[in-house]
């Protein structure tokens, strides 16, 4: 890929971020943060380290502000938070490990998905777990309760992230299909 393209697809990606981080879950009105998808498509797309330190601290700023200008909670801003740093290294890594083996197959396809879901659910694991763990907001926590709360968040989390990975997977069969047809016909 050009240094262009790159370029181009870090500035999609942050902005990406930057218009989705505000809202977790989504509503009606807004659009589920895309954060895991980001960090996820970030390591397929763009090798550079300085990206995934870039996008950390794009999601800390991001945060900041939406809490001390934007009238967000704080709720979720425990000592638990640090443990988003493995979380989007989760993704990250799986989409760097991913660019490794992907080809411009069907099956590839398949393998993404795959890999897609299986970071994101680990990713869900690490910074859920942790908030309950470490957060000091449930300290006597019963595993029943922590699996009914798995229960009610696990499915948005997937879904928020799917509602960015299915689209960006779309873009780039059609932006590849294409880059195929002018190779072969020139």
């Amino acid at each position: 890929m050009t240094q262009n393209k790159s370029l181009v697809l870090c500035a999609v990606l942050m902005v990406l971020m930057a218009a989705t981080r505000m809202h977790h879950f989504g509503s009606a009105m807004h659009l589920p943060d895309a954060s895991l998808a980001v960090f996820l498509l970030a390591g397929f797309l763009v090798a550079s380290p300085l990206l995934f330190g870039a996008l950390l601290a794009e999601a800390a700023l991001l945060d900041y502000v939406a809490i001390t200008h934007m009238g967000v909670s704080d709720y979720c801003v425990t000592s638990a938070y640090w443990f988003l740093i493995p979380t989007y290294a989760v993704l990250w890594v799986a989409g760097r490990g991913y660019a490794r083996v992907h080809r411009d197959t069907l099956r590839s396809l398949g393998v993404f998905s795959a890999v897609s879901f299986a970071a994101v659910s680990v990713a869900f694991f690490i910074s859920n777990g942790a908030f309950y763990l470490f957060s000091g907001r449930y300290p006597d926590m019963h595993i029943s309760e922590y699996a009914a709360r798995v229960a009610q968040y696990y499915g948005p989390y997937l879904t928020g992230a799917a509602i960015y990975l299915v689209p960006a997977v779309l873009l780039y069969v059609l932006f590849t299909l294409r880059a195929n047809r002018v190779n072969h016909a020139g």
